[in-house]
């Protein structure tokens, strides 16, 4: 796009210090931008990288700006304001509302208005794809599942049956949302292990968005649900009738096990685990990798596991774990021992 400074300025209410005519042709980092690129200053600290940055123009906030010798663009937020302007320069593809010859619809499916969808993707019966929506190259689209209005899966995303997914949903490739959860019981009589059916569906809420690879699993007594504006991460495991509340963030690789229940506004690092049947309750902060064996039922920040050091003191430091009971044990006798001795 060929804009000025001062185009970007007018556009989203910022105060421009510096010439409005120069040339913004894209944005990139502090470090990164080429001299028609704006960039960002996010956090003072990295003030310093304003005296070597190329870039056209910079982000920043008001009490920053005097650092800067580039031409400024004022913002309270700049990562808000990063956020607005990125769209700008945004090449993601937006297909037209065409239907490709390829695509195999079921006479029983129901389509909206403006719906785009691409080659080789499977619509099948009792399905309803609501208006604006998108639907990928290679996705299929199970019975009875629903696409609600102006969402979007990117190819080979896989909805199996009775799958509902709200307005403004972004799904995107190698998703499969609705698969069978993981049940099954050991018959004692026979030594058989048996599969327990996966009878309810998954419901996920308006303006969700599930990252690649990304597998949710159907429930076996109640709907699997993910709450309105929850942002899953890739390689996200969601177990079976598992229920998360709204705006609730899962970075990737986190496995969250069956009939779990996480409230709202939680933040889920990369990699954690979590077991099953267990509650989490609104506004917890769980740290990239961490285990989550029992319920957390007051809000707050948690972790596990050990930090990170040298590999020779990693390995002494499991000895002196694996010793820890009875060092405890030691040290409660001679608790003992001494207040045997004083008298008290």
């Amino acid at each position: 796009m060929n804009l000025t400074l001062g185009d970007i300025a007018e556009r989203f209410h910022l105060e421009c210090r510096g010439d409005t005519d120069t040339a913004v042709n894209g944005i990139a980092s502090l470090q990164e931008a080429d001299s028609d690129q704006l960039s960002f200053l996010f956090n003072a600290s990295y003030k310093h990288l304003l005296e070597t940055t190329e870039a056209a123009a910079v982000v920043l906030r008001p009490e920053d700006a005097t650092a800067c010798k580039r031409p400024v663009l004022l913002a309270n937020n700049p990562r808000r304001a990063q956020v607005a302007i990125a769209a700008l320069f945004d090449t993601l593809p937006m297909p037209l509302p065409v239907i490709h010859p390829s695509a195999v619809i079921s006479d029983n499916a129901e389509i909206g208005q403006r719906v785009a969808i691409g080659a080789g993707a499977v619509i099948e019966r009792g399905a309803r794809i609501e208006a604006g929506a998108i639907i990928g190259a290679g996705c299929q689209i199970g019975e009875a599942s629903v696409l609600g209005a102006g969402s979007r899966l990117f190819p080979n995303v896989v909805l199996y049956h009775d799958v509902w997914i709200g307005a403004g949903g972004i799904i995107h490739s190698g998703a499969v949302l609705g698969a069978d959860g993981f049940g099954f019981e050991l018959d004692l009589d026979s030594g058989d292990i048996v599969k327990i059916p996966q009878v309810y569906g998954v419901r996920i809420g308006k303006h969700v968005e599930i990252g690649a690879g990304t597998t949710i699993d159907r429930g076996a007594l109640n709907h699997t649900i993910i709450g309105d504006n929850c942002k899953l991460d890739n390689q996200v495991q969601i177990g079976h009738g598992t229920v998360i509340g709204k705006q609730t963030l899962i970075s990737g690789c986190t496995a969250i096990a069956g009939s779990t229940k996480i409230g709202s506004h939680c933040l889920i690092g990369g990699a954690s685990g979590i077991i099953d049947n267990i509650k989490i309750v609104d506004h917890v902060e769980i740290t990239a990798m961490t285990l989550v064996s029992q319920s957390i039922l007051k809000k707050g920040r948690y972790s596990s596991g050990t930090g990170l050091m040298s590999a020779k003191n990693w390995k002494r430091s499991i000895v002196g774990f694996s010793k820890l009971d009875e060092i405890l044990k030691r040290l409660r006798r001679l608790e003992t021992d001494k207040k045997s001795s004083t008298g008290s």
